[in-house]
Protein backbone atom coordinates (compact mmCIF):
# COMPACT_ATOMS: atom_id res chain seq x y z
CA UNK A 1 0.00 0.00 0.00
CA UNK A 2 1.72 3.76 -1.06
CA UNK A 3 2.09 5.89 1.68
CA UNK A 4 0.25 9.05 0.02
CA UNK A 5 -1.09 12.02 2.04
CA UNK A 6 -3.32 11.95 -0.71
CA UNK A 7 -7.52 12.42 0.57
CA UNK A 8 -8.46 10.02 -1.42
CA UNK A 9 -7.81 5.53 -1.34
CA UNK A 10 -5.73 4.01 -4.34
CA UNK A 11 -7.16 2.25 -6.71
CA UNK A 12 -4.86 -0.26 -7.32
CA UNK A 13 -5.59 -3.77 -5.55
CA UNK A 14 -8.93 -6.12 -6.15
CA UNK A 15 -8.57 -8.50 -3.37
CA UNK A 16 -10.88 -7.83 -0.30
CA UNK A 17 -8.11 -7.55 1.91
CA UNK A 18 -6.76 -4.50 0.13
CA UNK A 19 -9.68 -2.44 -0.91
CA UNK A 20 -12.46 -2.80 1.86
CA UNK A 21 -14.34 0.80 1.49
CA UNK A 22 -16.50 2.12 4.04
CA UNK A 23 -19.49 4.83 4.14
CA UNK A 24 -18.49 7.32 6.94
CA UNK A 25 -20.55 10.88 5.83
CA UNK A 26 -19.24 12.24 2.49
CA UNK A 27 -15.83 10.07 3.24
CA UNK A 28 -14.83 7.45 1.94
CA UNK A 29 -12.90 5.12 4.04
CA UNK A 30 -10.11 2.66 3.24
CA UNK A 31 -9.59 0.43 6.20
CA UNK A 32 -6.65 -1.30 4.93
CA UNK A 33 -4.52 1.57 5.81
CA UNK A 34 -2.79 1.82 8.84
CA UNK A 35 -1.43 5.23 9.47
CA UNK A 36 1.17 3.86 11.74
CA UNK A 37 2.90 1.78 9.64
CA UNK A 38 3.51 4.72 7.14
CA UNK A 39 4.94 6.47 9.21
CA UNK A 40 8.90 7.81 8.53
CA UNK A 41 10.57 8.52 11.40
CA UNK A 42 14.49 8.79 11.45
CA UNK A 43 14.77 7.89 14.88
CA UNK A 44 11.94 6.39 16.47
CA UNK A 45 11.48 6.04 20.20
CA UNK A 46 10.96 2.56 21.50
CA UNK A 47 8.48 1.87 24.26
CA UNK A 48 10.91 2.17 27.13
CA UNK A 49 12.39 5.22 25.62
CA UNK A 50 9.10 6.32 25.33
CA UNK A 51 7.76 6.18 28.70
CA UNK A 52 11.21 7.34 29.99
CA UNK A 53 11.13 10.49 27.92
CA UNK A 54 6.82 11.13 28.79
CA UNK A 55 8.10 10.73 32.65
CA UNK A 56 10.87 13.65 32.53
CA UNK A 57 8.49 15.62 30.55
CA UNK A 58 6.12 15.64 33.69
CA UNK A 59 8.82 16.55 36.24
CA UNK A 60 9.24 20.12 36.18
CA UNK A 61 7.55 22.92 38.29
CA UNK A 62 4.00 21.45 38.36
CA UNK A 63 5.33 18.51 40.78
CA UNK A 64 7.64 21.10 42.91
CA UNK A 65 3.62 23.19 43.13
CA UNK A 66 1.39 20.40 44.36
CA UNK A 67 2.21 20.80 48.38
CA UNK A 68 0.03 24.05 47.65
CA UNK A 69 -2.20 22.49 45.31
CA UNK A 70 -2.99 20.45 48.48
CA UNK A 71 -3.12 23.22 50.91
CA UNK A 72 -5.99 24.56 48.47
CA UNK A 73 -8.24 21.08 48.59
CA UNK A 74 -7.18 19.34 51.98
CA UNK A 75 -4.82 16.26 52.02
CA UNK A 76 -8.19 13.45 52.15
CA UNK A 77 -9.18 15.50 48.80
CA UNK A 78 -6.40 16.29 47.35
CA UNK A 79 -5.31 12.84 47.16
CA UNK A 80 -8.77 11.64 45.39
CA UNK A 81 -8.88 14.18 43.53
CA UNK A 82 -5.32 14.52 41.66
CA UNK A 83 -6.47 10.20 41.09
CA UNK A 84 -9.87 11.78 39.73
CA UNK A 85 -8.10 14.31 37.51
CA UNK A 86 -5.48 12.08 36.13
CA UNK A 87 -7.95 9.63 35.27
CA UNK A 88 -9.88 12.63 33.65
CA UNK A 89 -6.69 13.63 31.63
CA UNK A 90 -5.65 9.91 30.62
CA UNK A 91 -8.44 9.26 29.15
CA UNK A 92 -8.98 12.46 26.98
CA UNK A 93 -5.76 11.75 26.07
CA UNK A 94 -6.44 8.28 24.70
CA UNK A 95 -9.24 10.38 23.39
CA UNK A 96 -7.08 12.10 21.39
CA UNK A 97 -4.67 10.32 20.27
CA UNK A 98 -7.22 7.61 18.83
CA UNK A 99 -8.97 10.49 16.97
CA UNK A 100 -6.49 11.55 15.19
CA UNK A 101 -5.48 8.11 13.98
CA UNK A 102 -9.21 7.79 12.64
CA UNK A 103 -8.89 10.97 10.73
CA UNK A 104 -5.61 9.42 9.73
CA UNK A 105 -6.92 6.25 8.82
CA UNK A 106 -9.54 8.42 6.85
CA UNK A 107 -7.56 10.70 5.05
CA UNK A 108 -4.31 8.08 4.00
CA UNK A 109 -2.09 10.28 5.85
CA UNK A 110 0.50 8.77 8.19
CA UNK A 111 0.09 12.15 10.92
CA UNK A 112 -1.67 15.12 11.41
CA UNK A 113 -1.17 17.28 13.93
CA UNK A 114 -3.62 18.56 16.51
CA UNK A 115 -4.95 21.86 14.82
CA UNK A 116 -5.10 20.51 11.76
CA UNK A 117 -6.66 17.34 13.26
CA UNK A 118 -9.21 19.81 14.97
CA UNK A 119 -10.44 21.90 11.58
CA UNK A 120 -10.59 18.39 9.49
CA UNK A 121 -12.81 16.59 12.28
CA UNK A 122 -15.37 19.86 12.46
CA UNK A 123 -15.21 20.06 9.06
CA UNK A 124 -16.67 15.98 8.80
CA UNK A 125 -18.71 16.80 12.16
CA UNK A 126 -22.12 18.19 12.78
CA UNK A 127 -23.50 20.60 10.43
CA UNK A 128 -23.90 23.20 13.93
CA UNK A 129 -20.20 23.21 14.16
CA UNK A 130 -18.47 23.29 10.43
CA UNK A 131 -18.86 26.97 10.53
CA UNK A 132 -15.95 26.55 13.43
CA UNK A 133 -13.85 24.60 11.16
CA UNK A 134 -12.40 27.43 8.77
CA UNK A 135 -10.78 28.77 12.37
CA UNK A 136 -9.66 26.05 14.65
CA UNK A 137 -6.17 25.85 13.30
CA UNK A 138 -5.77 29.79 14.80
CA UNK A 139 -7.62 28.70 17.86
CA UNK A 140 -6.11 25.58 18.64
CA UNK A 141 -2.67 27.06 18.16
CA UNK A 142 -3.51 30.62 19.67
CA UNK A 143 -4.22 28.19 23.06
CA UNK A 144 -0.80 25.76 22.13
CA UNK A 145 1.08 29.46 22.39
CA UNK A 146 -0.50 31.01 25.30
CA UNK A 147 0.51 27.78 27.26
CA UNK A 148 3.48 27.72 26.20
CA UNK A 149 4.33 31.33 26.97
CA UNK A 150 2.46 30.48 30.38
CA UNK A 151 5.13 27.60 30.72
CA UNK A 152 8.18 29.89 30.44
CA UNK A 153 6.46 32.64 32.17
CA UNK A 154 6.31 30.56 35.11
CA UNK A 155 10.01 29.07 34.36
CA UNK A 156 11.54 32.70 34.93
CA UNK A 157 9.87 33.60 37.56
CA UNK A 158 10.70 30.30 39.53
CA UNK A 159 14.48 30.55 38.71
CA UNK A 160 14.11 34.44 39.95
CA UNK A 161 12.37 33.86 43.30
CA UNK A 162 15.36 31.02 43.88
CA UNK A 163 17.90 32.78 43.24
CA UNK A 164 16.32 36.01 45.35
CA UNK A 165 16.43 33.61 48.33
CA UNK A 166 20.23 32.91 47.37
CA UNK A 167 20.52 36.28 46.84
CA UNK A 168 19.39 37.68 49.60
CA UNK A 169 20.88 35.79 52.14
CA UNK A 170 24.75 36.00 50.87
CA UNK A 171 24.26 39.80 49.75
CA UNK A 172 21.43 41.89 49.36
CA UNK A 173 17.67 41.54 49.34
CA UNK A 174 16.98 42.66 45.84
CA UNK A 175 12.68 42.92 44.36
CA UNK A 176 12.21 39.54 42.17
CA UNK A 177 11.54 41.54 39.56
CA UNK A 178 15.59 42.62 39.56
CA UNK A 179 16.35 39.17 39.38
CA UNK A 180 14.08 38.58 36.22
CA UNK A 181 15.69 41.53 34.90
CA UNK A 182 19.28 40.13 35.41
CA UNK A 183 17.90 37.05 33.52
CA UNK A 184 16.95 38.29 30.04
CA UNK A 185 19.80 38.18 28.41
CA UNK A 186 20.82 34.54 29.34
CA UNK A 187 17.09 33.86 28.47
CA UNK A 188 17.27 35.11 24.96
CA UNK A 189 21.05 34.07 24.58
CA UNK A 190 19.40 30.38 25.12
CA UNK A 191 16.03 30.88 23.01
CA UNK A 192 18.39 31.70 19.95
CA UNK A 193 19.54 28.19 19.49
CA UNK A 194 17.77 26.86 16.11
CA UNK A 195 18.69 22.91 16.72
CA UNK A 196 16.88 21.21 19.21
CA UNK A 197 19.74 18.57 18.92
CA UNK A 198 22.22 21.53 20.13
CA UNK A 199 19.67 21.76 23.27
CA UNK A 200 19.54 17.77 23.85
CA UNK A 201 22.55 17.03 26.09
CA UNK A 202 21.66 19.87 28.74
CA UNK A 203 17.83 18.84 28.66
CA UNK A 204 19.52 15.50 29.86
CA UNK A 205 22.03 16.87 32.14
CA UNK A 206 18.41 19.11 33.44
CA UNK A 207 16.69 15.67 33.97
CA UNK A 208 19.60 14.41 36.12
CA UNK A 209 19.50 17.23 37.95
CA UNK A 210 15.37 17.65 38.54
CA UNK A 211 15.57 13.60 39.88
CA UNK A 212 18.29 14.27 42.35
CA UNK A 213 16.49 17.37 43.48
CA UNK A 214 13.50 15.29 44.02
CA UNK A 215 15.10 13.44 46.06
CA UNK A 216 17.30 16.24 47.90
CA UNK A 217 13.63 17.50 48.74
CA UNK A 218 11.92 13.86 49.65
CA UNK A 219 14.81 13.69 52.80
CA UNK A 220 13.73 17.67 53.88
CA UNK A 221 10.23 16.70 53.79
CA UNK A 222 10.54 13.10 55.51
CA UNK A 223 12.60 14.52 58.49
CA UNK A 224 10.28 15.61 61.19
CA UNK A 225 6.93 15.55 60.05
CA UNK A 226 4.23 17.01 61.83
CA UNK A 227 0.78 14.72 62.77
CA UNK A 228 -1.60 14.88 60.75
CA UNK A 229 -4.34 16.21 63.02
CA UNK A 230 -2.61 19.79 62.11
CA UNK A 231 -3.76 20.04 58.55
CA UNK A 232 -7.34 20.05 57.11
CA UNK A 233 -8.81 16.56 55.13
CA UNK A 234 -10.87 18.91 52.75
CA UNK A 235 -10.62 22.66 52.17
CA UNK A 236 -13.19 25.24 51.50
CA UNK A 237 -14.63 25.21 48.27
CA UNK A 238 -13.71 28.41 47.04
CA UNK A 239 -10.25 26.96 46.85
CA UNK A 240 -11.01 24.16 44.62
CA UNK A 241 -10.66 25.80 41.22
CA UNK A 242 -6.97 27.01 42.17
CA UNK A 243 -6.00 22.86 42.69
CA UNK A 244 -7.61 22.15 39.89
CA UNK A 245 -5.56 24.55 37.89
CA UNK A 246 -2.00 23.94 39.53
CA UNK A 247 -3.02 19.45 39.36
CA UNK A 248 -3.90 20.25 35.70
CA UNK A 249 -1.14 21.99 34.91
CA UNK A 250 1.10 19.52 36.54
CA UNK A 251 -0.53 16.56 35.05
CA UNK A 252 -1.98 17.27 31.04
CA UNK A 253 1.68 17.36 28.60
CA UNK A 254 -1.08 17.08 25.82
CA UNK A 255 1.58 18.85 23.29
CA UNK A 256 4.22 16.23 24.79
CA UNK A 257 1.69 12.94 24.71
CA UNK A 258 1.66 13.74 20.97
CA UNK A 259 5.01 14.38 20.03
CA UNK A 260 6.08 11.36 22.03
CA UNK A 261 2.87 9.23 20.07
CA UNK A 262 4.39 10.32 16.58
CA UNK A 263 7.90 9.58 16.69
CA UNK A 264 7.03 5.96 18.73
CA UNK A 265 8.47 2.70 16.76
CA UNK A 266 5.51 0.98 17.45
CA UNK A 267 2.82 3.11 18.10
CA UNK A 268 0.33 0.70 19.14
CA UNK A 269 1.71 0.45 22.25
CA UNK A 270 1.47 3.70 23.40
CA UNK A 271 -2.78 3.01 24.05
CA UNK A 272 -4.29 0.20 25.83
CA UNK A 273 -4.68 -0.84 29.32
CA UNK A 274 -0.98 -1.55 29.73
CA UNK A 275 0.03 0.60 27.66
CA UNK A 276 2.73 3.38 27.50
CA UNK A 277 0.68 6.33 28.29
CA UNK A 278 -1.16 4.39 31.23
CA UNK A 279 1.66 3.05 33.06
CA UNK A 280 2.99 6.67 32.66
CA UNK A 281 0.15 8.21 33.48
CA UNK A 282 -0.09 5.92 36.88
CA UNK A 283 3.49 6.70 38.06
CA UNK A 284 2.98 10.48 37.67
CA UNK A 285 -0.04 10.87 39.16
CA UNK A 286 1.39 8.65 42.23
CA UNK A 287 4.39 10.75 42.12
CA UNK A 288 2.45 14.22 41.99
CA UNK A 289 -0.27 12.96 44.86
CA UNK A 290 2.64 11.63 46.90
CA UNK A 291 4.87 15.05 46.66
CA UNK A 292 1.28 17.04 47.25
CA UNK A 293 0.34 15.07 50.38
CA UNK A 294 3.61 14.79 51.99
CA UNK A 295 4.91 18.60 51.40
CA UNK A 296 1.28 19.73 52.63
CA UNK A 297 1.58 17.01 55.88
CA UNK A 298 4.97 19.45 55.95
CA UNK A 299 4.48 22.96 55.35
CA UNK A 300 1.00 23.18 55.61
CA UNK A 301 -0.47 27.07 55.33
CA UNK A 302 2.86 27.79 54.49
CA UNK A 303 2.95 25.98 51.21
CA UNK A 304 5.16 28.06 48.93
CA UNK A 305 4.23 28.33 44.68
CA UNK A 306 7.31 25.86 44.94
CA UNK A 307 8.44 24.15 47.56
CA UNK A 308 11.99 24.93 47.05
CA UNK A 309 10.92 28.19 48.85
CA UNK A 310 10.04 26.34 51.91
CA UNK A 311 13.60 24.95 52.82
CA UNK A 312 15.61 26.70 55.37
CA UNK A 313 17.56 29.97 53.73
CA UNK A 314 20.83 29.19 55.61
CA UNK A 315 21.28 25.47 55.46
CA UNK A 316 23.91 24.19 52.30
CA UNK A 317 21.88 21.41 51.10
CA UNK A 318 18.50 23.17 50.52
CA UNK A 319 20.61 26.16 48.84
CA UNK A 320 22.47 23.20 46.62
CA UNK A 321 18.86 22.70 46.01
CA UNK A 322 17.49 25.72 44.86
CA UNK A 323 20.60 26.47 42.42
CA UNK A 324 19.96 22.55 40.83
CA UNK A 325 16.56 23.62 40.00
CA UNK A 326 17.17 27.05 38.87
CA UNK A 327 19.56 25.35 36.78
CA UNK A 328 17.58 22.69 35.48
CA UNK A 329 14.66 25.12 34.94
CA UNK A 330 16.75 27.58 33.06
CA UNK A 331 17.61 25.14 30.66
CA UNK A 332 14.44 23.80 30.08
CA UNK A 333 13.23 27.02 29.09
CA UNK A 334 14.85 27.10 25.93
CA UNK A 335 12.99 23.44 24.85
CA UNK A 336 9.55 25.15 26.43
CA UNK A 337 9.98 28.27 24.07
CA UNK A 338 10.65 26.31 20.86
CA UNK A 339 7.16 25.46 20.78
CA UNK A 340 5.54 28.76 20.52
CA UNK A 341 8.53 30.17 18.03
CA UNK A 342 8.54 27.31 15.95
CA UNK A 343 4.66 27.78 15.74
CA UNK A 344 4.39 31.33 15.02
CA UNK A 345 7.21 31.04 12.65
CA UNK A 346 6.75 27.68 11.28
CA UNK A 347 3.28 28.03 10.55
CA UNK A 348 2.76 31.62 10.13
CA UNK A 349 5.46 33.76 9.14
CA UNK A 350 8.08 31.54 7.41
CA UNK A 351 6.22 31.83 3.73
CA UNK A 352 5.69 35.46 4.02
CA UNK A 353 9.96 35.80 4.40
CA UNK A 354 10.62 33.09 2.22
CA UNK A 355 12.35 34.77 -0.44
CA UNK A 356 13.61 37.56 1.80
CA UNK A 357 17.26 37.91 2.47
CA UNK A 358 16.70 38.77 6.04
CA UNK A 359 14.97 35.47 6.52
CA UNK A 360 17.02 34.70 9.43
CA UNK A 361 17.21 38.29 10.56
CA UNK A 362 13.46 38.08 11.03
CA UNK A 363 13.50 34.80 13.01
CA UNK A 364 15.76 36.24 15.41
CA UNK A 365 13.52 39.27 15.94
CA UNK A 366 10.53 36.68 16.87
CA UNK A 367 12.50 34.68 19.04
CA UNK A 368 13.64 37.73 20.91
CA UNK A 369 10.17 39.26 21.28
CA UNK A 370 8.64 35.71 22.84
CA UNK A 371 11.36 35.63 25.36
CA UNK A 372 10.69 39.64 25.73
CA UNK A 373 6.96 39.25 26.04
CA UNK A 374 7.43 36.08 28.85
CA UNK A 375 9.63 37.93 30.54
CA UNK A 376 6.93 41.23 30.58
CA UNK A 377 4.49 38.83 32.14
CA UNK A 378 6.88 37.63 34.02
CA UNK A 379 7.55 40.92 35.60
CA UNK A 380 4.23 42.18 35.38
CA UNK A 381 2.33 39.54 37.30
CA UNK A 382 5.25 37.66 39.59
CA UNK A 383 2.92 35.16 41.67
CA UNK A 384 4.29 31.83 40.66
CA UNK A 385 1.08 30.00 42.31
CA UNK A 386 -1.06 31.36 40.91
CA UNK A 387 0.65 31.63 37.68
CA UNK A 388 0.71 28.02 37.41
CA UNK A 389 -3.18 27.68 38.08
CA UNK A 390 -3.95 30.13 35.38
CA UNK A 391 -2.31 28.86 33.01
CA UNK A 392 -3.92 25.24 33.34
CA UNK A 393 -6.69 26.10 34.02
CA UNK A 394 -7.25 28.30 31.08
CA UNK A 395 -5.44 26.42 28.35
CA UNK A 396 -5.51 22.90 29.80
CA UNK A 397 -8.93 22.98 30.20
CA UNK A 398 -9.33 23.50 26.74
CA UNK A 399 -6.64 21.59 25.24
CA UNK A 400 -6.84 18.51 27.56
CA UNK A 401 -10.39 18.30 27.33
CA UNK A 402 -13.17 20.17 26.11
CA UNK A 403 -11.38 20.02 22.86
CA UNK A 404 -10.44 16.37 22.23
CA UNK A 405 -14.38 15.29 23.76
CA UNK A 406 -15.36 17.74 20.39
CA UNK A 407 -13.43 15.87 18.27
CA UNK A 408 -14.22 12.74 19.49
CA UNK A 409 -17.97 13.83 18.40
CA UNK A 410 -17.30 14.91 14.88
CA UNK A 411 -14.60 11.74 14.11
CA UNK A 412 -17.53 9.53 14.87
CA UNK A 413 -20.44 11.66 13.47
CA UNK A 414 -22.99 10.73 12.78
CA UNK A 415 -23.55 7.06 13.00
CA UNK A 416 -20.78 5.21 15.35
CA UNK A 417 -21.54 7.23 18.51
CA UNK A 418 -22.63 4.00 20.58
CA UNK A 419 -26.06 2.91 21.81
CA UNK A 420 -28.32 5.67 22.54
CA UNK A 421 -25.67 8.07 21.11
CA UNK A 422 -23.58 7.37 25.11
CA UNK A 423 -20.31 8.60 23.12
CA UNK A 424 -22.24 11.95 22.36
CA UNK A 425 -23.41 12.45 26.00
CA UNK A 426 -20.71 11.28 27.36
CA UNK A 427 -18.40 14.07 25.58
CA UNK A 428 -21.02 16.87 26.06
CA UNK A 429 -20.31 16.16 29.66
CA UNK A 430 -16.55 16.42 29.19
CA UNK A 431 -16.96 19.51 27.28
CA UNK A 432 -19.23 21.04 29.92
CA UNK A 433 -16.49 19.99 32.94
CA UNK A 434 -13.72 21.38 30.70
CA UNK A 435 -15.39 25.07 30.13
CA UNK A 436 -16.60 24.95 33.94
CA UNK A 437 -13.19 24.51 34.84
CA UNK A 438 -11.74 27.01 32.49
CA UNK A 439 -13.86 29.71 33.94
CA UNK A 440 -14.02 28.83 37.41
CA UNK A 441 -9.88 28.36 37.59
CA UNK A 442 -9.48 31.19 35.48
CA UNK A 443 -11.56 33.33 37.38
CA UNK A 444 -10.39 32.63 40.96
CA UNK A 445 -6.84 32.83 39.50
CA UNK A 446 -7.18 35.95 38.19
CA UNK A 447 -9.09 37.24 41.21
CA UNK A 448 -6.36 36.04 43.64
CA UNK A 449 -3.72 37.69 41.65
CA UNK A 450 -5.62 41.09 42.05
CA UNK A 451 -5.42 40.40 45.29
CA UNK A 452 -2.20 39.68 45.64
CA UNK A 453 -1.27 42.97 44.40
CA UNK A 454 -3.62 44.83 47.10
Amino acid sequence: MSSSTGGSPSKKGTSVDMQIFASNGNTIVDESYDPHLHRNRPHPTTNFETLVHLLKGSLGTGILAMPQAFYNAGYISGVVNTILIGILCTYCLHVLVQAQYALCKRHRVPILTYPVSMKIALEEGPACLRPFAPYAVVIVDGFMIVYQLGICCVYIVFVATNIKQLVDYYWLELDVKIHCLILLVPLIGINMIRNLKVLAPFSTLANLITFVGIGLILAYILDDVPPISERQPVAELGKFPLFFGTTLFALEAVGVIIALENNMATPKSFGGSCGVLNVGMIVIVFLYAGMGFLGYLKYGAESAGSITLNLPQEEIMSQSIRVLFAVAIFISYGLQCYVPVDIIWNVYLVEKYRDSNNKLVYEMLVRIVVVITTFLLAVAIPRLGLFISLFGAFCLSALGIAFPAIMEICVLWPDKLGPGKITLWKDIILIIFGVIGLVAGTYTSVRDIILSFM
